[in-house]
């Protein structure tokens, strides 16, 4: 009898127990892409000097709006892929930074996303990056003059298209080692088995035949700068990776990456 009336009183407070723990997992299975993906989905007109708006075709039929600034002979240009809430317009010291040193860039914009067509999903995006490194060579740019550039979310997106395609290098500014890792250093570990788009770096890092520069604010308060350190131990050389010493998530570019990634280029010319 008594053990039966201190089931009575348990059930209630295990029940209370168990939703308190479940619940958030709950939550996060089903809005999981709705935090990964955060699109604008207006269609701004290029605001920097020199740079149009391009138009590039996926093998799935999705039409992808990207920023395009041609480099200076002899110049690389950097194919970049942003994070998830990027759009164009906001990067113009970016674009300043990069323009400055004679470089080009390509900024392609993921489905969905600043005017593109279709929706963001993590196999969507991995084609959209594909899409504009074909673009690229359709322009006749070789793989030496193609700078992988990937951040935050973009990062993910970067490495694996550096496991696939030839490029004089990958630079990953404030990366992941997985978007489930960083689920579980937010929520709980039992996270990681809720996240479908995981975009894991760990997993294509070791098949990146290039030079890579990781780059990464030991401030960011998003993606632990572990993260980052973990990365750069599973790359192969060459590799650099850079402490930016009290920086936060999104202001490298204010603290000066662009001559670290200058300086690693240097190191690392065309062949």
């Amino acid at each position: 009898m008594a053990s039966s009336v201190l089931m009575r009183r348990f059930v209630p407070i295990l029940l209370a127990i168990a939703a308190i723990v479940l619940l958030p997992l709950v939550a996060l299975a089903a809005y999981a892409n709705s935090l990964i993906y955060h699109p604008h989905t207006e269609e701004v007109a290029p605001n920097f000097a020199e740079t149009q708006a391009v138009r590039i075709a996926t093998e799935d039929g999705e039409s992808l709006v990207a920023w395009y600034r041609a480099p200076q002979p002899g110049q690389p240009i950097f194919l970049f892929f942003d994070g998830n809430g990027g759009r164009p317009q906001i990067w113009g010291g970016r674009w300043r930074r990069i323009s400055e040193s004679g470089a080009g860039f390509l900024a392609v914009y993921y489905r969905g996303y600043s005017g593109s067509s279709g929706r963001p999903s993590e196999r969507g995006l991995h084609l959209d990056a594909r899409a504009g490194y074909d673009w690229l060579r359709a322009q006749g740019y070789q793989p030496r003059d193609i700078v992988i550039h990937g951040f935050s979310l973009g990062s993910g997106v970067a490495v694996r298209l550096a496991s696939e395609r030839a490029a004089r290098a990958l630079v990953l500014e404030a990366p992941f080692t997985g978007v489930d890792d960083v689920a579980a250093a937010h929520f709980t570990p039992l996270s990681r088995l809720l996240i479908r788009d995981s975009f894991r770096s760990r997993e294509w890092i070791g098949g990146v035949q290039m030079p890579v520069l990781i780059v990464h604010g030991d401030a960011d308060t998003l993606i632990p700068f572990s993260q980052g350190q973990a990365l750069f131990a599973l790359a192969n050389e060459p590799k650099r990776f850079v402490r930016m010493r009290g920086s936060d998530h999104a202001t490298l570019v204010r603290d000066g990456i662009y001559p670290h990634i200058a300086a690693f280029l240097a190191e690392h010319p065309s062949e």
